[in-house]
C-alpha cells in the first residue's frame, strides 16, 4: 500500500556525503517507496566516493557556494525535461579548524561563509529551480532541534540555523505568488553523522543527550529521515513553514533527577 503516495514521483536530494548522511537515508527511503531520486553532491570527488551507494541513480555535481554551478545545475536538469515533486536540502558547513571561540569572537569570514552554504543556499537553489518544481511540490531542509540552547561547541551555527528556520516562512510566502510549493524543516536532536563528528566536543554532548533522553537512546538518523520523508509526501500537505522537532523527548527532560545528581557530584 502506497500510503505516502510517493510511487512514480520524482525528488531531488542534496547533500549525500556517505552512508551516515541524513540525505542518504531519505533518498534510500524515497526509492523504497517507489520514487525516482536524483542526487546532487558538491564535487566530482564526492560523486566518485558515493558512486556505489547511489548506484543506478542519477548523480549530479553542484557546489552551492558558486552561483554559476547552481545555474548550471538548473540548465542541466531543464535540458533533461526534469520536474520534481519535492526537494531535500541537507547542506551545512562550518569551519572549526581553528577550534571553538567564544561567540563574540566569531570571525566574520567564517560566519558569512557558513551562512552562505548552510542557509542562503536553500534560497538560491529554490529560486533557481522554481520552474522545475511541480506546483504543489514540497521542499524540506534539515535544521536542528533548538537554536535557543547556547551550546559552546556548536558555536555560530545555531544562529545560522535560526536564519534557515525563519526563511521557511518567507520562501513559502513568496512562492505563494505563483505556486503552492511549501517549505518545512526536519529538526533532529544530536545525530551520529560524519559531519557532526567534526564538531569539537560533540561526542561528549551526544553521550550526555543519551543520559537525558527518556528512552536513554539518542535520535537515530533514520528517525529524522522518516519525518523528512513524510514532509516530502503529499500526506503532509497541511504542514507549511514549520520546523518539526525530532529529539526523542530530550527537550522535556533536561532536569532529569538522575542526571542532576550526577552533575552535582561532578
Amino acid at each position: 500500500m502506497d500510503y505516502l503516495a510517493l510511487t512514480g514521483k520524482s525528488f531531488l536530494v542534496f547533500g549525500v556525503a556517505n552512508k551516515k548522511s541524513v540525505a542518504w537515508h531519505v533518498g534510500k527511503a524515497l526509492s523504497e517507496c517507489g520514487a525516482k531520486v536524483t542526487y546532487v553532491v558538491r564535487s566530482p570527488e564526492r560523486k566518485e566516493s558515493v558512486a556505489k551507494l547511489l548506484a543506478g541513480s542519477d548523480v549530479l555535481v553542484c557546489d552551492v557556494e558558486h552561483e554559476e554551478q547552481i545555474a548550471g545545475l538548473r540548465d542541466e536538469l531543464a535540458a533533461k525535461g526534469c520536474k520534481f515533486h519535492g526537494l531535500l536540502h541537507s547542506i551545512a558547513f562550518a569551519d572549526y579548524t581553528d577550534g571553538m571561540k567564544p561567540f563574540h569572537e566569531t570571525p566574520k569570514r567564517a560566519f558569512l561563509r557558513a551562512m552562505d552554504i548552510s542557509c542562503y543556499s536553500l534560497i538560491a537553489v529554490s529560486n533557481a529551480l522554481k520552474e522545475l518544481l511541480e506546483p504543489d511540490a514540497s521542499v524540506v531542509t534539515v535544521s536542528i532541534s533548538t537554536t535557543r540552547m547556547a551550546s559552546e561547541n556548536y558555536g555560530y551555527m545555531a544562529p545560522i540555523k535560526a536564519a534557515l528556520d525563519s526563511s521557511l516562512a518567507f520562501l513559502t510566502k513568496s512562492f505563494s505568488r505563483f505556486s503552492k510549493v511549501r517549505f518545512n524543516a526536519v529538526a533532529p536532536g544530536l545525530l551520529k553523522t560524519s559531519a557532526s563528528a567534526g564538531i569539537p566536543g560533540y561526542v561528549e554532548s551526544y553521550l550526555y543527550a543519551e543520559r537525558i533522553i527518556p528512552r536513554k537512546l539518542a535520535v537515530q538518523t533514520q528517525e529524522a529521515a522518516d519525518v523528512a520523508l513524510f514532509l516530502l509526501s503529499p500526506k503532509s500537505s497541511g504542514i507549511v513553514a514549520q520546523n518539526i522537532v525530532v529529539d526523542a523527548g530530550m527537550s522535556i527532560n533536561y532536569f532529569d533527577a538522575d542526571a542532576v545528581k550526577r552533575g552535582m557530584r561532578e
